[in-house]
């Protein structure tokens, strides 16, 4: 599955030192992705990775300062991928995840910088998210709707 393999390569780019993208193909195939290196240049694209430089060489990383247009398609795309549900009660909203998705979900709302949102909680398949102030709630669930569908 597509947004497993992202988490997994999420996990190896904050991790190891991956150079070219045979090298992620072996480390994806050794943790059991029948992968091509077609699929992972996809894959590098649409996580928006780049590369940086080493004494020796470069290696694959995160960007610094992802632009907005960049942050917004990553938390769109994750929500499509990996979120199951979202529900709330009062000022807590709580999302359900695909097992192991929640605190890379999680991360990609608290770097949303939403004046409405507090924080997050996450664990392997749960996120718990406070809204101030409680009459923010239906704008913050309006925006996970459209996350969620469009």
């Amino acid at each position: 599955m597509k947004s497993r393999r992202h988490f997994a390569i999420r996990d190896i780019i904050s991790t190891e030192r991956i150079s070219t993208q045979e090298e992620l193909c072996e480390v994806l195939r050794a943790r059991g992705f029948d992968i091509t290196q077609a699929t992972v240049s996809r894959d590098i694209k649409e996580l928006s990775l780049i590369k940086i430089p080493y004494e020796d060489g470069y290696a694959y990383a995160w960007p610094d300062a992802p632009n907005t247009k960049n942050a917004h398609l990553r938390i769109k795309r994750a929500f499509q991928d990996s979120v199951v549900s979202y529900d709330y009660s009062e000022n807590i909203i709580v999302i359900k995840t695909l097992p192991g998705a929640a605190q890379s979900v999680a991360s990609l709302i608290d770097s949303l910088a939403n004046s409405h949102i507090i924080g997050t909680v996450a664990g392997d398949d749960t996120i718990f998210l406070i809204v101030k102030p409680k009459k923010s709630l239906p704008q913050v669930m309006d925006y996970f709707h459209k996350l969620a569908t469009e």
